[in-house]
């Protein structure tokens, strides 16, 4: 997948994109990501990007033509682009729809991405109107611009993406998966300060840690997120049970869970 972000910050996220999965999964080659400098693109001497917003207001709004110009330039910049559809161009907004897994996954499929994050204000309706192709919103709260929402965006897409984690099956006890909030985890050692774990986890017993886990994930997410609660009772209302999760047993049937030192 190849991501190519238009920001006016290009340098908040050049530590974030060559670190941990991500940083791996681009010198891997399974994404690659180009951050522009929407500036590049003004035809202003004094190299502005922003106006003040008729009929009056606080603060000012990212003008049309840079980002119209800087969107068209991106579109065809990637090999074969000429040949291709034109890339998804997603706005990151405090008034688009959520980002969610399901979200992500969908965008994972895509071959790529462009991603355009504001600033000041906003930007011009006219591009939103005739420019953007999706507006997407990582919470229901503002941030000084979309940079740090885009690179929130990509990471959670690269995470759906074959290959970027290292352990497939870890998507599966991820939060939100099947409408749950993750299960705890523990790791050595077996008791630490007083607080011992779970001696369940300890048992070797694959089912009755399998009904553990999903009675965690349930009560979690019904007393932390009863609207994701009520999702997941939705989506199993046709099941004998509203706690089922997905459990991936051990490669190896020999396994068992030992008390760790």
């Amino acid at each position: 997948m190849r991501i190519d972000l238009l920001t006016l910050f290009p340098r908040m996220v050049e530590g974030f994109f060559s670190e941990s999965i991500l940083g791996r999964a681009v010198r891997k080659g399974i994404l690659t990501i180009h951050v522009h400098d929407i500036r590049n693109w003004t035809q202003d001497k004094h190299r502005r990007v922003d106006d003040t917003p008729f009929g009056g207001g606080p603060g000012m709004l990212m003008a049309p033509q840079p980002l119209f110009d800087a969107i068209e330039a991106v579109q065809n910049l990637a090999p074969a682009a000429h040949a291709a559809p034109p890339a998804p161009v997603i706005y990151l907004c405090p008034d688009g729809e959520p980002l969610t897994n399901e979200l992500a996954r969908e965008l994972s499929t895509a071959p790529r991405l462009i991603l355009l994050s504001g600033h000041y204000e906003g930007i011009d309706q006219r591009v939103r109107d005739h420019a953007v192709t999706r507006e997407i919103s990582i919470g229901d709260y503002v941030l000084s611009n979309g940079t740090l929402a885009a690179a929130v965006l990509i990471d959670c897409v690269a995470r759906q993406i074959p290959g970027v984690l290292g352990e497939e099956n870890s998507l599966t006890a991820d939060s939100f998966n099947n409408s749950l909030l993750a299960f705890p985890q523990y790791t050595r050692p077996a008791e630490f300060r007083g607080h011992a774990v779970p001696s369940v986890l300890f048992s070797g017993d694959h089912g009755a840690i399998a009904r553990w886990r999903a009675e965690q994930q349930t009560e979690k997410t019904r007393a932390r997120r009863p609207d994701l609660f009520s999702t997941h009772q939705r989506q199993h209302a046709n099941t004998a049970t509203t706690t089922s999760t997905t459990i991936h047993e051990p490669a190896n049937p020999q396994f068992r869970h030992q008390v760790p030192a």
